[in-house]
């Protein structure tokens, strides 16, 4: 009772939202998804049949994540902690806990199949993780619900390899004596563990491509490009996307690996440039060489000869340059 009552003075604030995140999910919590901070909101737990059509739909993301949920668990688990791996919508597809304290954590309704986005739980690690797309720690009475604040969640979004959210790896746990420098530890390690499956995932998706790091140092570990066998760049994790000002979801507009990467350092400038334009000019006309020649002013024999000399030939005009 005195949590919700605490909840409601700030919702009836008209500046705290507008000065604190929390606020802000906890009147999302109240305004847009019609929860009320004194009552017990029931919990949301999928079907089986629901439940698996979602795994199903997560089969590589789950295969990728499996291995990493099993490395991040033996971290974390003896202290008490539950890990969880949901969907974009909330939906806990996996967990890891000890069996001694699955029970605790099936009461509180953090298990398979349960549904934690705002609009069912209100202010939680993973909900608000979703709302907000970013990672969030949510410490016990920081939870909208009365039922929630014996916990302490910790939520880090993961991307899929076209840049769109595609779910959430979640650390909670409910040690009363969980102190805030030990929390941002185990965030830091949330935050690795999320950053290995999103990698690792964007491998996955691109099994017969070149994945290389685009980024410098530990700042851009996470910004990786897919380059085709014809030196294009089909692929980008939401990272890269970020760091070429590229387009953050959907299919990727390929482009010349040559624009973004200075390669063939021991050549001549002049070969790396005609090489670069040759590509651009392949890439702009959608793989049809005839069209690229035409646009380079030159005949589809003399670009056919040169694409052979700069290691880009293809036997057949009419394969696209990007399968």
């Amino acid at each position: 009772m005195r949590h919700a009552q605490r909840v409601l003075a700030c919702l009836e604030s008209d500046q705290a939202a507008a000065t604190s995140r929390l606020a802000a999910s906890w009147r999302r919590s109240y305004e847009r998804h019609g929860i009320d901070p004194f009552r017990r909101a029931p919990q949301h737990v999928a079907t089986s049949s629901e439940l698996r059509e979602r795994k199903q739909k997560a089969d590589q993301f789950l295969s990728v994540a499996g291995p990493m949920l099993d490395n991040l668990f033996s971290l974390v688990g003896a202290s008490g902690c539950s890990v969880v791996l949901t969907d974009a919508d909330g939906f806990v597809l996996e967990q890891r806990c000890r069996n001694a304290d699955a029970r605790s954590f099936q009461n509180w309704g953090l298990c398979q199949g349960a549904v934690w986005s705002e609009d069912f739980e209100g202010t939680n690690g993973i909900g608000t993780c979703l709302a907000e797309r970013r990672a969030v720690t949510i410490h016990r009475d920081q939870h909208y619900l009365p039922k929630n604040i014996a916990m302490t969640c910790i939520g880090v979004p993961i991307h899929g390899a076209k840049g769109k959210l595609i779910g959430v790896l979640d650390v909670s746990s409910a040690r009363s004596d969980q102190t805030n420098a030990v929390n941002k530890l185990i965030a830091a390690t949330v935050k690795d563990a999320a950053l290995k499956i999103e990698t690792e995932n964007f491998r996955a998706h691109f099994p017969n491509k070149r994945v290389v790091l685009a980024g410098h140092g530990d700042v851009d570990q996470g910004a990786l490009v897919a380059i085709s066998s014809d030196d294009c760049i089909v692929g980008a994790t939401r990272a890269a996307r970020k760091l070429f000002n590229w387009e953050l979801e959907h299919d990727l507009k390929p482009v010349a690996a040559t624009d973004i990467f200075e390669e063939d350092k021991g050549v001549s400038g002049f070969v790396r440039g005609e090489k670069a334009a040759i590509i651009k000019a392949i890439t702009r006309a959608n793989g049809n060489v005839s069209a690229a020649a035409k646009s380079l002013g030159i005949g589809r024999a003399t670009l056919y000869r040169r694409m052979n000399r700069l290691g880009i030939a293809r036997s057949d005009e009419r394969r696209k340059i990007l399968k």
